[in-house]
């Protein structure tokens, strides 16, 4: 079975899913693409990101089974369904072949998997309440790790004035000219490049727009 893409996928693109629903081994149903781009909880309480909406029949038993379009190209593997009662409602998912081919590769190298990491940490709430405080749009370099990329790049951490609000830091806001307003967003953007890859990122610091080359480890 030839191995296609999946970064050009349009919505209503005909799809073909295979697999064994209910233990019934190769089983066919047809549909459509519903919509790209998709983000669901995962039963860790994690999301699923990124993921292919299909309304081709997906019940359990399914999962793992390719997900192939009209030329009978693999573009996706089906991994969830979404429905009240655990069969299929019309609303099944699909992780993208080119995400798969992205991650094989580091799980074979390394027995799991390895993101590309700046070596900062960051706080969700703290970001998204300076934004509607009115500042600025990114994610919140809350500390620097001793020895990381973010340390080497000169990356500068939060300082906590001792009233408890932010006196400085440094707020991402872009990664290779691509917009980052979200601790969401970053994890996205950074997981698309390897370890030891250099990144530019777009950093907010003391008022001005200022870009700091990293190499991610």
């Amino acid at each position: 079975m030839a191995i296609g893409s999946s970064h050009d996928l349009k919505v209503g693109q005909k799809v073909l899913a295979i697999g064994n629903p209910f233990g019934l081994d190769y089983s066919l149903t047809g549909g459509v693409i519903s919509a790209l781009d998709r983000t669901i909880p995962s039963d860790e309480g994690r999301t699923i990101e990124h993921l292919i909406q299909t309304d081709a029949a997906i019940n359990p038993g399914n999962s793992g089974g390719p997900l192939i379009d009209s030329a009978g190209r693999v573009i996706g593997m089906n991994t969830a369904i979404f429905s009240p009662s655990g069969n299929f409602a019309g609303i099944g998912f699909a992780v993208p072949v080119d995400t798969i081919n992205r991650v094989v590769p580091r799980l074979i190298a390394y027995g799991r998997y390895v993101r590309p990491t700046l070596g900062i940490v960051t706080d969700r709430d703290l970001s998204r309440r300076l934004l509607e405080r009115g500042g600025v749009a990114g994610v919140l370099v809350l500390q620097v790790q001793e020895g990381s990329p973010a340390a080497r790049a000169g990356l500068k951490a939060a300082v906590i004035g001792r009233d408890g609000d932010l006196a400085a830091a440094d707020i991402i806001v872009g990664v290779d000219g691509r917009e980052v307003d979200s601790v969401e967003r970053l994890v996205e953007l950074l997981d698309a490049y390897r370890v030891g890859d250099k990144v530019i990122l777009r950093i907010h610091r003391d008022g001005q727009l200022i870009e700091v080359d990293v190499v991610l480890g």
